[in-house]
This record gives C-alpha cells, sequence and structure tokens, in this order.
C-alpha cells in the first residue's frame, strides 16, 4: 500500500551508508542533494561507493524511453550486490518511480522501495518498512511540497556551481512529455529560502548559482515573479555569477530581458527549447506558441542583450511530421544560429496526451535520417559562433582542471562556452580575463589578458 507522510515517525539510519547514482536533468540533480540532505539528518552517511552501501537509490527520468532502458539494465548490474549484502536496499525514486510503481515491484528486478519526486521526506520510513521485508512505497503527488526548508547537501565535486531549484512540477501539458504526470502540478518555493540559499552558498565559497524549473518565467510567490527573484539572487554579491534553466518561450518576458541586461553579473545564456520550427508541429505538440512568436522573441533577447548565447531542445519525428515540417526546423536553426541544441528523436511516452490521441506513426529511420541532418547542421552552426569569439575578450569563472590537460584550467563564459586556459596561478572558483585564440566545434581556448 501507498505510505503517506502523515503517518511517518523519524527513525535513526545509525551510521549505515547511502549510495545515490542519478539520472537525467538538473532538476534530479538537485533533487539527489535533497535527497541526501534528509537522509543524513536520519543518521545515514552518503558515499561514493555502491559496493560498500547499505541503501542503493537510483534517481530515474522518464522523458524518453531509452532513460527508462538504462534504469532496467542497471538494476539487472545491481543483482550482484544483493549476494554480497543480503540486507541491501535497492530503491528506484523519480519521475520513473512514478509511472512506474507496479512493474518496480515485481519480478527479477523488483526494488525494496519506490518514491515519487514529492515523497523524499518519507524516504527514512521506507527504507524501514524494507528492513522488516515489506515493500516502501509512497508515490503520491504533492500540490504544495516545494522542499523549501531543506538545505541540500552538495554532492558535486565542483565546489563553485550549484543548481538552486525554485519551483517544482508543470502546468503546460505539451503533448509528448510526461512531466506534468510524473512530477504533478505547478507550484513556487518561497523567495526568501531561495535567497537565503543563494547567499548561503556564496558564503561557503560558491560563485554561480543556476535556478532551476520546469518554467521558470511562470514562477511567482506573492508579488514577487521571476524577474524580481533573478534581480534578488543577484543581488547577494555582484561576484555570484545567476544563471536559470529552462524558460518556455510563451513566457518569456522583456522584463526579464531588461533585468538581465541591467545586472552584470546574470549570465548572459538562455536556452528557449522550440522542439520544431513549424507552426503546424507546435500546434500538435500544444506549445502554445507559433514559429513567428518564437521569432520575435529571439529578436527581442538579441535586440535588449546583444551578446547572448541562445541554446535550445529539438525533437525530430514527432506525430505526423512531413518532410516540409522538418524542413522548416532546419530553417528556424540557420535564421536563429543556435550556439548548442539538445537533439532527440522523438520517444513515444505512456500516458502522455500523443500517447493517447496522436500515431507515432513517422518510421524510425526517417526520424534517425532527420535528427542525423539536424545535428549535422547544428555542428556547423556551433563551430561558426565558436569561430566568431576567436579574438574577443571575456571573463572567465575557472571550475577547475582540464579534462586533458591538468596544467591547464577550465572555466565557462558568462555565455556558458567553455575556455580552457594555461593554469598559470589561478584555481577553481576564480574569475580570469581572456582573449579567445582558438577553438573547436565544443571548446574555446584562450590566454590571460591583463
Amino acid at each position: 500500500m501507498d505510505f503517506t507522510a502523515n503517518n511517518l515517525r523519524p527513525l535513526k539510519g545509525m551510521g549505515r551508508k547511502l549510495f545515490v547514482e542519478t539520472y537525467g536533468c538538473q532538476m534530479n540533480v538537485g533533487d539527489t542533494e535533497i535527497v541526501v540532505s534528509v537522509m543524513q539528518k536520519e543518521g545515514y552517511f552518503y558515499t561514493e561507493n555502491i559496493e560498500e552501501a547499505d541503501v542503493i537509490l537510483i534517481n530515474t527520468c522518464s522523458i524518453r524511453d531509452n532513460a527508462e532502458q538504462r534504469i532496467w539494465g542497471r538494476l539487472g548490474d545491481i543483482k550482484h550486490y544483493r549476494i554480497q549484502n543480503p540486507k541491501l536496499v535497492v530503491g528506484i525514486i523519480g519521475c520513473m518511480a512514478e509511472r512506474l510503481k507496479e512493474e518496480l515491484l515485481k519480478g527479477p528486478l523488483a526494488v525494496d522501495i519506490v518514491a515519487g519526486p514529492d515523497s523524499y521526506r518519507s524516504l527514512p520510513e521506507l527504507i524501514h518498512r524494507a528492513e522488516m521485508k515489506q515493500k516502501g512505497v509512497n508515490v503520491e503527488l504533492s500540490l504544495t511540497e516545494t522542499y523549501s526548508e531543506i538545505e541540500p547537501v552538495r554532492i558535486d565535486h565542483n565546489g563553485v556551481s550549484a543548481f538552486v531549484s525554485i519551483m517544482r512540477g508543470c502546468n503546460n501539458f505539451c503533448s509528448y512529455c510526461v512531466v506534468p504526470y510524473t512530477r504533478g502540478r505547478e507550484r513556487s518555493r518561497d523567495a526568501e529560502t531561495i535567497v537565503a540559499e543563494a547567499r548561503s552558498l556564496f558564503e561557503n565559497g560558491y560563485r554561480e548559482v543556476t535556478l532551476l524549473g520546469q518554467n521558470v518565467n511562470s514562477y511567482r510567490c506573492g508579488e514577487v515573479t521571476f524577474p524580481e527573484l533573478m534581480r534578488r539572487v543577484a543581488e547577494v554579491s555582484p561576484l555570484l555569477r545567476v544563471r536559470f534553466a529552462t524558460s518556455h518561450p510563451k513566457d518569456m518576458s522583456d522584463d526579464l530581458l531588461e533585468v538581465m541586461a541591467s545586472m552584470p553579473n546574470i549570465c548572459h545564456a538562455i536556452h528557449l527549447p522550440a522542439q520544431s520550427g513549424s507552426t503546424a508541429m507546435l500546434d500538435r505538440m500544444n506549445r502554445r506558441y507559433t514559429r513567428e512568436w518564437y521569432l520575435g522573441r529571439i529578436a527581442a533577447i538579441r535586440r535588449i542583450i546583444p551578446d547572448c548565447s541562445i541554446t535550445t531542445d529539438l525533437i525530430a519525428g514527432f506525430s505526423g511530421e512531413t518532410e516540409e515540417e522538418h524542413l522548416e526546423t532546419l530553417s528556424l536553426m540557420r535564421e536563429v544560429k543556435y550556439d548548442y541544441a539538445f537533439m532527440f528523436k522523438y520517444s513515444e511516452r505512456p500516458g502522455t496526451f500523443a500517447q493517447r490521441n496522436l500515431p507515432d506513426n513517422i518510421p524510425d529511420e526517417v526520424k534517425t535520417r532527420r535528427l542525423q541532418e539536424i545535428i549535422a547542421l547544428q555542428n556547423e552552426l556551433g563551430l561558426q559562433s565558436n569561430e566568431k569569439d576567436v579574438g574577443k575578450e571575456f571573463e572567465i569563472l575557472v571550475e577547475g582542471e582540464s579534462r586533458r590537460d591538468k596544467n591547464q584550467l577550465s572555466g565557462r563564459t558568462s555565455q556558458n562556452k567553455v575556455v580552457v586556459i594555461d593554469k598559470g596561478n589561478h584555481r577553481k572558483g576564480d574569475y580570469v580575463k581572456v582573449r579567445i585564440t582558438g577553438c573547436t566545434q565544443a571548446t574555446l581556448f584562450g590566454e590571460e589578458i591583463d
């Protein structure tokens, strides 16, 4: 049976070790940090070594079928840890738990715990139930849960950049998307707790925060809108960079762009998912904007923040996509000249409007060919974007050593582009002024300037 928060009682982990493996989006990374915080307060210790764990939680994504297939494969891999430790507790948390509760509790890959995105406070009790040889299940969605007062435990190795969740859920119901069904309806976190978390991060050495939500533009807490929230977070310190993800084109306002232009420490980078360049396709996707509206928002960004980078999401082969509609996507890409894009074949998700009402009728070989054409074009556009930066000067925030050479450092510009420089006397967390001397499709190379 499902177990709700109303009859939970606090339990102590007694020093047992917790391992969490995270898949999917930045929201899931933020959720994992909430989970670790909840568990540590109950006496568990976080470990990065899965072999010594007493509890293994897999934080999952359901946005595409291949994401779920990876999780099923991973559960197969974890079976041998159960042999080594018969008392091991294994759980699936997050979106896949919400969507596939019954399947996850049955069969040879069955798990002990299933917890949806709104039930992380109940994890200690669910684990206790599992230890008593009962299934620990809580997949109830909430209209109010934002985990506002929980301070996430940062488990990354960066120490420079952190995610701050500002809202949960989604009200948009794009026809292809499972998120409203797995994460529930939209609700915004209290603004004061967001600013306090950003301030705490800065005081503890972090120099960049990314405000997260499925549609950050629709954030509202009382009279505080998203542009005002951005301003308040940026005012924590001029040395704290502020980013955000993700924006919905229908809600991208000039007010936000004006705030970004007025605050030097708000980064000039916007992720604005287009999904398609065809108005007819956008209508089938229930995106609630047209190609013309989208291009109007692009024009506003270029006018108000001329040096802003723009990235996007694109789907190849959605229901009924014609060759002409595919070509409209390619033409949109050429017109906008995206700096980067996340590009996918359409993956039908059970329970969505599209799955119920729009046939997945594009052959896989056609989807694949169209996706390859999108990727090839974006590779060209990405290289062109980087080539235009050669000779320009930027301030980068150093994130750590370069992956390829420990004598070099890697940082990012305000536009979210990776720049590699010689280490010199710098270390992560430093701001360095650089001139770009060369590039590849994915990376800029620079030299320090005074």
